[in-house]
């Protein structure tokens, strides 16, 4: 209980307990023998002494060392990072495949199998990364999403092991029972009654690490909203969902404290988990901006861009087949033309939002892939026929396997699979592996905007070929470099034709 897993600075990680550094929140929790409790360094908490604290890089390491989280700091409200980020893609990929729900009907062994990796590997890594096993990782995360339901919101105990992932309530009970040593009601608050909001909504805050460029992120989702899907305004970002045959909407808007608030209206709340981590990868909320702007400000230019958009994120993607199809639509022409043609898809072949949820702006969900692939939208008159084929054979690929946009092994290994796939090339391939992968180092070389924000004075660009050259030293963030340079030139024309006819631009 008394030995930390990770290769930490226990004295550093003290200091910043002592002085409440919220530079280190989400990347410690500090576990104090003497109670038996795990805290957050920003807990207003008295310090208890040094030789009783141990520190760990994630609270499922101290849950599976045996300590339980403060009811005061509230360890599953601080921000959603890890120590790993940036050094194990292979941590990073099982961990958004466990937010999916992958150990939740499988097992570590069919984890690892999707990954590439032996499942003794995959323990080794997570143990060497995080401090935990894959199944503590899951179960905390269920654990304290269980308690930020019932701390921000007043569905029943019922509603809420139903809504953190738990098979049963006999099960979410005995569970805190033993974590917490009390049931899980005895945490509720009733001072904060009334907080779940309207009627038939969930309403949780997110956390982030500062800083975030919300201007940035909004204005990128607004231009490409699909109308009748999104609607986004300066303030407010709101969509239509639809997840195994049921239908509902979530709003997304800034909150005070380095928050997000998310409201979610769906009549299931065993997808709220799966909503959530989508809401997390959509607005990039687990970066480290500090870290990624050191590393990225080593370059001359890009320091310049970084310095100018601090917090600037990798914008996500809600669904990998919207996200596919919304970029064949875009191949060779502008994004508000792509943008209409995506509407008038939807129009045609969405499915329309039940009317109890339906709002202003929120009037269907984007096509399914079995509607799509059943669909003749060759002769429908939308777009030209080789793209209308593009995304017909797209969507049946999907509709025979519908993993065919979840983590690879590796991202070359991602990018094959995806070019695979009809009228999708190298730039849509990385674009994809960017937004839906949310794989960091993602980098379409190709891209104009690119080139055409590193010309030199005379305004020469650099070749596909140099750029990657020059890339090399943006490892492992180059994502976020392309954000840089895509946000450095905003008025950029339309695309121009590449090469690769299936794969032109997209004017990210």
């Amino acid at each position: 209980m008394d030995i930390a897993p990770i290769d930490l600075d226990q004295d550093a990680c003290y200091r910043a307990v002592q002085t409440r550094d919220a530079r280190w929140d989400g990347r410690i929790f500090g576990c104090v023998r003497t109670t038996g409790i795990y805290c957050r360094p920003v807990c207003p908490a008295r310090t208890p002494r040094r030789e009783n604290m141990t520190f760990h890089p994630t609270a499922a390491a101290c849950e599976e060392a045996g300590y339980r989280a403060c009811l005061r700091c509230r360890p599953e409200t601080a921000p959603d990072m890890g120590a790993w980020r940036g050094s194990s893609n292979t941590v990073s990929r099982a961990l958004a495949l466990i937010e999916q729900g992958a150990l939740d009907a499988g097992d570590v062994e069919a984890l690892a199998g999707r990954l590439g990796v032996g499942e003794r590997q995959l323990r080794r890594l997570f143990r060497q990364h995080l401090g935990a096993s894959p199944v503590g990782v899951a179960q905390t995360r269920r654990v304290l999403l269980a308690k930020q339901l019932i701390h921000e919101t007043d569905l029943s105990m019922t509603q809420v092991a139903l809504a953190a992932g738990f098979g049963s309530v006999r099960r979410f009970n005995e569970t805190f029972q033993r974590l917490y040593d009390r049931p899980p009601l005895a945490l509720r608050r009733r001072a904060a009654a009334g907080r779940a909001g309207e009627p038939g909504a969930v309403t949780l805050m997110l956390r982030y690490r500062p800083p975030y460029d919300w201007d940035g992120m909004i204005g990128f989702l607004a231009a490409r909203a699909i109308p009748g899907v999104e609607v986004v305004t300066p303030d407010r970002y709101a969509r239509t969902i639809a997840l195994d045959g049921a239908m509902g909407t979530l709003a997304v808007s800034r909150a005070g404290g380095d928050r997000l608030a998310v409201t979610v209206r769906f009549p299931r709340l065993t997808a709220l988990p799966s909503i959530l981590s989508r809401v997390r990868r959509v607005f990039d909320l687990t970066a480290d901006p500090e870290t990624i702007a050191a590393h990225l400000s080593r370059d001359p230019d890009l320091a310049r861009m970084v310095a100018a958009r601090p917090g600037l994120r990798a914008p996500g993607a809600w669904d990998g087949l919207e996200l596919g199809v919304r970029a064949i639509l875009g191949q060779q022409i502008t994004v508000p033309a792509a943008v209409r043609l995506a509407g008038r898809l939807t129009a045609a072949y969405g499915e329309a939002l039940p009317a109890e949820w339906a709002e202003e702006g929120l009037t269907h969900a984007f096509p399914s892939a079995d509607r799509l692939a059943a669909a003749d939208i060759a002769s429908h008159g939308l777009m030209p026929g080789a793209r209308a084929r593009a995304i017909s054979g797209l969507a049946a690929a999907v509709a025979a396997d519908p993993e065919l946009f979840g983590p690879r092994a590796s991202l070359e290994a991602a990018v094959v699979a995806l070019r695979a796939l009809p009228g999708i090339g190298e730039w849509t391939a990385q674009y994809i592996a960017m937004r839906q992968l949310r794989e960091p180092d993602a980098f379409p070389a190709a891209d104009v905007g690119l080139m055409r924000a590193l010309a030199d004075a005379d305004g020469v660009r650099p070749t596909p070929a140099q750029l990657l050259a020059r890339a090399e030293a943006w490892r492992p963030w180059r994502a976020y470099a392309a954000l840089h340079l895509w946000a450095s030139d905003p008025q950029a024309p339309a695309p121009a034709k590449l090469k690769d006819k299936a794969d032109a631009r997209v004017a990210a």
